[in-house]
C-alpha cells in the first residue's frame, strides 16, 4: 500500500506537471495568435506602404484586438483605473514603466487611435511581431547611436504634430528586472518640448510578477493599470529638462507600490 507521504508527493508532482503543460499551452496559443495576426497586418502594411498615418491607425486596431485577447489567454485579468483619461487627453505623450513583456500588450491595447509607439531597434528581430512593427510606421531607434536617436525623435515630433498623433514611450529605455522603477531618460521631455503635448503616465502594478523578466514562467492573476492625470508641459523649458525628468519620475514612483519604487539613497 502506498504511504500517505508518497501519495501526497505524487499528487504534488502531477499538479506541477499539469501546471507546466497549461503554461506552455497558453504560451503556444498566444504565439500562434500573435503570428497569424502579424501576417495579416504585414500584408495590409505592404498594401498601405505609401500612407504611414493610415498604417499606424490600422496597427492601433490590430493592437486593440491582439492585446486583450492574448492577456486573457495568458490568464491575466486586467483592471484599468481612470481609463477615461486616455481618450480624454489625446493627442498626448503616454509614458509607462517597463517590467515585463505584458507591458507591450497592454500598451497596444490601451493606446488611443492614432497612437505612435517608439521602441528600440532590437524589437524588429522578433519573428512576425517585430517584422510587423517595422512596417507599421511606428519608430525604431538605436540606443547606441545617440545622435541618430535624437534626429529620429525630432523627425517623429514633426510627423506627430502634423498628423495630430499621440506617442507611447517607455522612458526607462530598458526593462527593469526586479520591477523597481529605473531612471528615466530625457527623450520624452524633448518630445514634449517639440510637440507641446501633455504627458500622461500609465502605471503598471506587478506586471513583473505575472511574467518575470527573461523567464518562461507565467503566473495568471490580476494586473492593475493606473492612468494618472495629464501633466501640462506648455511651461516646460529646455534649460530645465533635468527638472522635468525628475518631476515626472517622482510622480510615477509615488503611484507605484513600495516594492516597485526606486531605492532611496542612504542618508548622508
Amino acid at each position: 500500500m502506498e504511504s500517505p507521504v508518497n501519495a501526497s508527493r505524487g499528487n504534488w508532482i502531477n499538479q506541477q506537471a499539469l501546471g507546466l503543460v497549461g503554461t506552455w499551452l497558453r504560451i503556444v496559443v498566444s504565439f500562434v495568435l500573435v503570428s497569424s495576426g502579424a501576417v495579416v497586418y504585414l500584408l495590409l502594411s505592404l498594401l498601405l506602404l505609401p500612407w504611414r498615418p493610415l498604417r499606424i491607425r490600422i496597427g492601433n486596431v490590430y493592437g486593440k484586438i491582439l492585446g486583450p485577447s492574448v492577456t486573457r489567454i495568458l490568464g491575466i485579468r486586467t483592471r484599468v483605473r481612470h481609463r477615461e483619461r486616455l481618450s480624454g487627453s489625446s493627442p498626448a505623450i503616454y509614458i509607462t514603466n517597463h517590467t515585463s513583456i505584458l507591458d507591450v500588450l497592454i500598451a497596444m491595447w490601451l493606446c488611443p487611435m492614432g497612437g505612435c509607439g517608439i521602441a528600440k531597434k532590437e524589437i524588429a528581430r522578433i519573428p512576425f511581431f517585430g517584422w510587423a512593427y517595422r512596417l507599421s510606421g511606428h519608430l525604431l531607434i538605436d540606443r547606441g547611436d545617440r545622435e541618430g536617436a535624437i534626429a529620429a525623435l525630432s523627425e517623429t515630433a514633426e510627423f506627430v504634430h502634423r498628423h495630430r498623433l499621440s506617442i507611447w514611450i517607455w522612458p526607462e529605455g530598458t526593462r527593469s528586472r526586479d520591477g523597481r522603477l529605473l531612471s528615466f531618460r530625457k527623450g520624452f521631455v524633448h518630445m514634449a518640448l517639440a510637440t507641446g503635448l501633455p504627458v500622461v503616465p500609465v502605471v503598471l502594478h506587478g506586471a513583473h510578477e505575472r511574467v518575470p523578466d527573461r523567464s518562461f514562467t507565467l503566473i495568471p492573476g490580476e494586473l492593475e493599470v493606473g492612468v494618472l492625470e495629464p501633466i501640462d508641459t506648455r511651461g516646460w523649458k529646455r534649460e530645465t529638462v533635468d527638472e522635468h525628468v525628475e518631476q515626472v519620475q517622482a510622480i510615477v514612483g509615488q503611484a507605484l507600490p513600495p516594492a516597485q519604487r526606486p531605492f532611496e539613497p542612504p542618508p548622508l
